[in-house]
């Protein structure tokens, strides 16, 4: 998968990384009903993705079964880097002291980041 994905074509890879195989049908009525989106709204958005290679989809019958040919981890740490590589010139460590200054890190967060850093020195 080279392209990048938008918002609503990540809420359909969601639902296919959560449950999958899947028709259309059975992916519009997973997607947030806050969305409103109808059937033909998925299959262009299927189509796209599978445009863009990150999904794929198997003949059943009179229908198509569509799961993710990407996955979440792999995509979640491609997207991690880009935003890292783009907003923070591929340092983490900048990322973590701008969520620090704006207060976005909670006691909770700030143990699991001291745990992480302490195994990974050990």
């Amino acid at each position: 998968m080279v392209e990048r994905i938008s918002d609503a074509e990540h809420a359909v890879m969601e639902v296919l990384w959560d449950e999958s195989p899947l028709t259309a049908q059975d992916v519009a009525e997973r997607v947030d009903p806050e969305r409103g989106w109808s059937a033909a709204t998925v299959k262009t958005l299927l189509g796209r993705l599978l445009g863009k290679e990150a999904v794929r989809h198997e003949v059943d019958g009179r229908r198509y079964l569509y799961s993710p040919a990407v996955r979440r981890e792999d995509y979640v740490a491609r997207e991690s880097d880009r935003l890292i590589d783009r907003l923070f010139g591929g340092r983490l460590t900048p990322l973590v002291a701008h969520l620090a200054e704006r207060d976005a890190l909670s006691d909770q967060d700030i143990s699991e980041i001291e745990a992480l850093l302490k195994a990974l020195k050990q």
